[in-house]
């Protein structure tokens, strides 16, 4: 029997009492109690109103399936249908013309287009790596899958092959040149990439000079602006990052020392409560809230053997680079994270209404 604590005209599961207690309301200025509390007001206010909205629901669905069996031989008759609908409350008349304005959307919202990923938040290495999917390798990426064959000396093996790591080279110049090209020749043709008069200089292995057909969509760079480390590349508002390290395994066998190419990849991630996780009872809720609150406050963390060494998975932090007017600039270093809660029509035990039902979640 789950041991509960009476606060606020709730039962709440002392597990998730505690919870609240010591780690999540602390620093926010809202005593635990109080949120209980108020909480319990809620569900006394709207607890009765939503069960009836629940059954509502239910009528109108026992309704479409009643008269969907009663034709089940007939062809379908669209006007009919539509016509049933609004009968039974289903479709409501149009309202009319509507405007919406919004205020402080995200960029990754309301801007810019890119991936998503949907993560069950109860794993905390899964919701890590997820949310520090924000940057991906390009290089890794290509390598790994089988973009390129694994024929004719380009197999993985157990070690690194450099025949493969060269193809990747060259299918990551292609990636860049679809997102940067140059001025003249091809990212395959550089062999050093330096920044002269906040604009982005390329030495091409046939001799001479070029920039970027579109001077703009270079960024900023970390290092010297003679040797940089890193170039940063941006299109339709998106980063590719060009690493840059003559000694480097990888670096040193391409002829502009690049090791890798790092692209801006899942800008926003769902920290999935529910379809990839069930959180139901007290036990799941407070794992999926801990970690959670730990996304939320920065401190989440986890170990993992790999490779015979263990390994400590925790948030990145934010990039900052050498903006091409000398300023700094600033990007994210994690996904902008989402939270999907369990569905509404659901009820908890986590936490019971002074009549010992279950709450809506």
């Amino acid at each position: 029997m789950t041991d509960r604590v009476q606060v606020g005209g709730l039962q709440v599961a002392r597990e998730l009492y505690d919870l609240v207690a010591g780690e999540a309301a602390p620093g926010t200025g809202i005593e635990a109690d109080a949120f209980w509390a108020s909480l319990g007001r809620i569900v006394a206010e709207l607890g009765p109103r939503n069960r009836e909205l629940l059954q509502r629901r239910e009528e109108i669905q026992q309704r479409i399936d009643a008269w969907h069996r009663e034709r089940r031989d007939q062809a379908h008759d669209p006007a009919a249908y539509r016509a049933f609908l609004q009968e039974i409350g289903y479709l409501v008349p149009d309202g009319g013309e509507v405007q919406v304005s919004t205020a402080n959307v995200d960029p990754e919202v309301a801007e810019v287009a890119g991936p998503q990923l949907v993560v069950p938040v109860d794993n905390a290495r899964y919701a890590l790596n997820a949310a520090n999917a924000r940057w991906g390798s390009l290089y890794d990426a290509l390598y790994g899958t089988d973009l390129i064959p694994e024929e004719g000396g380009l197999e993985k093996g157990p070690a690194y092959n450099p025949r493969r790591g060269r193809k990747v080279m060259e299918r990551a110049a292609r990636v860049l040149d679809d997102f940067a090209p140059l001025a003249g020749g091809s990212h395959a043709d550089a062999t050093a990439y330096r920044v002269a008069g906040g604009k982005l200089a390329v030495t091409l292995s046939g001799g001479g000079e070029t920039g970027l057909a579109d001077p703009s969509r270079f960024a900023g760079y970390l290092g010297d602006a003679d040797a940089p480390t890193s170039v940063l590349l941006r299109h339709h508002g998106l980063h590719a990052e060009v690493q840059v390290d003559r000694g480097h395994p990888i670096g040193k066998d391409h002829p502009a020392g690049v090791k890798d190419v790092v692209l801006e990849s899942a800008l926003t991630t769902i920290q999935d409560c529910e379809d990839s996780v069930a959180a139901v009872d007290a036990e799941d809720k407070c794992r999926v809230y801990r970690n959670w609150l730990g996304l939320m406050k920065g401190t989440l963390e986890t170990t993992l053997e790999k490779g015979g060494k263990t390994i400590t998975r925790k948030l990145e932090a934010d990039r900052v680079y050498t903006a091409p007017d000398g300023g700094t600039l600033t990007l994210p270093g994690r996904a902008l994270m989402l939270v999907r809660n369990v569905g509404h029509l659901m009820t908890t035990p986590a936490v019971l209404d002074g009549d010992g039902n279950e709450i809506p979640e």
